[in-house]
């Protein structure tokens, strides 16, 4: 797929999915969605910029330098910090570990950054 209008719609139906399952306590999946909302923006952003069909990756900041945009620093950490974090929720190891290690308070603040991630990155595909 490399219309990025697409890839935004998909990213946004999956940042509101994460918010359904943070409000079910279903918290290391809402940071699962996160990932994935990130993931689809940045493909979108890579399609535009390329006209191609994005790489088959999950790394959000192999995406980002392929997209060729600069996040400011806050935004750069946190994707690094999702990026981390979200390989335990693709792949658990320990279902009860990978629960207590997402608490309701560590989940809103990944949720919250997602948000602001996302906002950054729609204005990136609409310039």
């Amino acid at each position: 797929m490399t219309n990025p209008r697409e890839w935004l719609k998909q990213a946004e139906y999956d940042l509101e999915t994460a918010s359904y399952m943070f409000d079910g306590k279903r918290f290391f999946y809402a940071v699962f969605m996160c990932h994935l909302a990130l993931e689809k923006a940045l493909k979108g952003l890579y399609a535009q910029v390329s006209g191609t069909i994005p790489p088959k990756t999950h790394n959000l900041v192999y995406l980002t330098e392929k997209a060729g945009i600069k996040p400011p620093e806050n935004l750069s950490e946190f994707m690094h910090q999702l990026n981390g974090v979200s390989i335990p929720t693709r792949y658990p190891d320990d279902l009860e570990n990978l629960k207590s290690n997402f608490t309701r308070d560590r989940t809103a603040d990944l949720l919250e950054k997602s948000k602001e991630c996302l906002a950054w990155l729609t204005q990136q595909l609409k310039e």
